[in-house]
């Protein structure tokens, strides 16, 4: 009994030693993540609650409550900006899914220089935004960009177009630019997803006779499903916060015509220095984030009890 009470003793001695060590080696993540992440929202939420202003520099912000928020829901800004988020957001979503999985799929067959051509196709994703976005501004050029000369030539169009400065087109220019952007990324990971669907699959169901749009619906759909599930809620979190390719197109304009609300925060932090305003749409961005990332773990939990 002695023995076996030693043994018990010197595994619990073990095990605290391992767990010390374990911890020791995650406290430079831990760090990390407290400092780039967790001290930075805190403090913006706390930014949220007072009256952080220009004037606030010596750290003079009285606590107001939800005023900031409640002056942000007032502002008239606040409902086109909304309606532009989502249109910015679906828009990007809906195209680059389905231009990425139309990709994936062609590149999922073997062709002369099909490597080199899904390379090639990474170039988007691996560019700076920046340099995106000034790119597809010179192409959007209302005077010499290359699009309004394509279209002229083909005689689509009769007269050069206002892309940025139009308020009618500046939101579709910048979901063009953003869907060019993350096409790439989605195509990677379609691609990687239609490689773990086994071939036997597809030989049986053309043996029964079903056409390729058939076993599109039927075999590729439903063994994507984890796959396309990631895809899409990983593209809200990164389009809903896309600042860079806005900023570098349009700015927000014309009249808030393509301003969403990470570009909205920014206008409000740093052009009309209400950083209280500011930090609390950038909050309402972090609760939206939050609440799909909710409704995507508890739709993936129930998915894998089922």
């Amino acid at each position: 009994m002695n023995g076996v009470a030693v043994s018990r003793q010197s595994k619990r001695q073990r095990w605290k030693r391992n767990s010390g060590m374990r911890l020791l080696f995650l406290l430079p993540t831990l760090i990390y993540l407290l400092g780039i992440f967790l001290v930075p929202i805190i403090y913006n939420l706390v930014m949220s609650f007072r009256n952080y202003t220009a004037a606030s520099i010596n750290g003079n912000a009285p606590f107001i409550g939800l005023q900031n928020y409640i002056d942000v829901f007032r502002m008239p800004a606040m409902g086109q900006t909304l309606v532009n988020t989502i249109e910015f957001v679906v828009g990007s979503i809906v195209f680059q899914a389905i231009i990425g999985m139309a990709l994936a799929l062609l590149f999922n067959r073997k062709f002369p220089l099909s490597q080199l051509l899904r390379t090639l196709l990474l170039i988007p994703w691996l560019l700076p935004l920046i340099v995106s976005g000034t790119a597809f501004k010179w192409i959007f050029d209302q005077n010499h960009g290359v699009l309004n000369a394509v279209l002229l030539h083909l005689h689509i169009i009769h007269a050069p177009l206002g892309w940025l400065v139009s308020p009618n087109l500046a939101l579709i220019s910048v979901i063009i630019t953003n869907i060019w952007v993350g096409i790439p990324f989605n195509m990677v990971l379609f691609h990687s997803g239609l490689q773990n669907i086994p071939e036997e699959l597809y030989e049986a169901a053309a043996l029964d006779g079903c056409n390729k749009w058939q076993q599109f619906w039927s075999i590729t759909v439903p063994s994507l499903k984890s796959v396309i599930a990631i895809v899409l809620m990983l593209g809200l979190i990164y389009t809903l916060k896309v600042f860079d390719v806005i900023m570098v197109l349009t700015g927000g304009g014309p009249a808030n015509a393509s301003q969403i609300l990470s570009t909205w925060s920014y206008d409000l932090s740093f052009q009309n220095m209400q950083f209280g305003q500011g930090a609390a749409v950038g909050n309402i961005m972090i609760l939206i984030s939050l609440i799909f990332c909710f409704i995507y773990m508890r739709a993936t939990r129930q998915s894998e009890v089922n």
